[in-house]
């Protein structure tokens, strides 16, 4: 899990389980985006929650989920835009 500490002393990551985020303090936890299928079953991750974009189509869950985390990663996570 990487963690982003900012100058204020705010830490913001993508949540997991694989740290116990209480031991930070107090969270604040929103969506990022929303994963979710069309009429045809084709998955579609929407990062509009954060200003971004409409990823996809997928044929599977599992690609959308980690087109996501990509995307979080790469465009979110470092400068906190939301």
């Amino acid at each position: 899990m990487q963690l982003i500490i900012q100058p204020n002393g705010t830490i913001r990551c993508l949540y997991g389980e694989t740290l116990d985020l209480h031991s930070l303090g107090k969270l604040s936890i929103a969506r990022g985006s929303h994963v979710e299928p069309n009429e045809a079953g084709q998955w579609f991750a929407d990062l509009a929650p954060v200003g971004g974009p409409k990823l996809g189509p997928f044929n599977h869950r599992s690609a959308a989920l980690t087109a996501e985390v990509a995307w979080l990663q790469k465009h979110w996570l470092p400068c906190g835009d939301a």
